[in-house]
């Protein structure tokens, strides 16, 4: 179960000139590191979820990219790309001589842990790829199938507001607040270490690579997929999502449809963090998965 610990380690990493932050907990011979989803949140949420499993015995990792928490937040909208993400993340892993690593990207941190997966298969044990996509095309109608379920009347609303322009209009931002809580986070409270990241959320790279909210993509990264080239991670892949979940099942059943050696876990009652939703259900399922490599 998810619990806040302080980290054993700050450790401050140069990439292209600028300051990001990482953060170690425990010393094992196995190294669970964790790329958070955005993009522009702080890391908090993500390693505070999985910082528990040095009770395991594993090393977790966890570092805030470049434009969030710690990091520098340059303002330059040219540096908010994937291919410079999956560079930075080479650059802590080298810098923090981690070797080879059980890479466990969450929402926009699975699909840069896709993308590093196909730059540098040999830095990777396994995949863990949680509550994310590989196929931003087929997200997008998906997305629009979840809106729909809200009744013509609000899509023709939120549509409108989309048009014009007038997206902080309190209707429009009523109707995220509801698929925000059915698709992103189905708890009344959520946790405080998700409050925290989201409280700190730098716009800036998620509007130049994703857009203005969860619902709706307009970014630099409304055209990527990758099903294509899925087939060649190697290494043994697991999948995970929610029920509810915004980045739906049917997104995760193309992921694992494309990686041979993957499976999948779709965990009824939660939307997009299982670890926080269903924390009984989801930690046995990494766990199993994380040993089963060992083995």
């Amino acid at each position: 179960m998810w619990r806040e610990i302080e980290p054993d380690e700050r450790i401050e990493v140069t990439v292209d000139g600028f300051k990001v932050v990482a953060y170690s907990f425990g010393s094992g011979p196995e190294t669970v590191f964790c790329l958070n989803g955005g993009p522009g949140l702080p890391c908090d949420y993500l390693r505070e979820a999985h910082s528990c499993l040095i009770d395991r015995g594993y090393r977790v990792v966890a570092f805030d990219q470049l434009g969030t928490g710690a990091a520098d937040r340059p303002t330059d909208p040219a540096l908010w790309t994937i291919g410079r993400y999956v560079e930075e993340t080479e650059t802590v892993r080298k810098a923090l001589g981690l070797g080879k690593v059980h890479l466990l990207g969450h929402s926009w941190g699975g699909w840069l842990a896709i993308d590093y997966a196909l730059t540098y298969p040999e830095a990777l044990k396994s995949l863990i790829l949680e509550d994310t996509v590989a196929d931003m095309p087929h997200l997008i109608a998906e997305l629009e199938r979840l809106r729909a379920a809200l009744g013509p009347e609000t899509v023709a609303m939120m549509q409108r507001h989309e048009a014009e322009g007038t997206l902080n209009h309190p209707e429009y931002q009523a109707a995220i607040t509801i698929l925000n809580y059915r698709h992103v986070c189905r708890l009344d409270d959520w946790p405080a270490p998700v409050k925290r990241s989201l409280d700190d959320w730098n716009m800036g790279p998620y509007g130049t690579m994703q857009g203005p909210n969860e619902f709706l993509y307009t970014g630099n990264l409304k055209d990527w997929n990758r099903v294509p080239e899925l087939h060649r991670i190697a290494v043994p892949t697991l999948i995970t999502c929610g029920g509810h979940d915004e980045l739906t099942p049917a997104c995760a059943l193309k992921i694992r449809l494309g990686i041979p050696h993957a499976v999948l876990k779709v965990f009824p009652n939660s939307s997009h963090m299982p670890f926080y939703e269903e924390p009984a259900a989801y930690y046995p399922v990494l766990l199993d998965f994380l040993a089963g490599v060992a083995r």
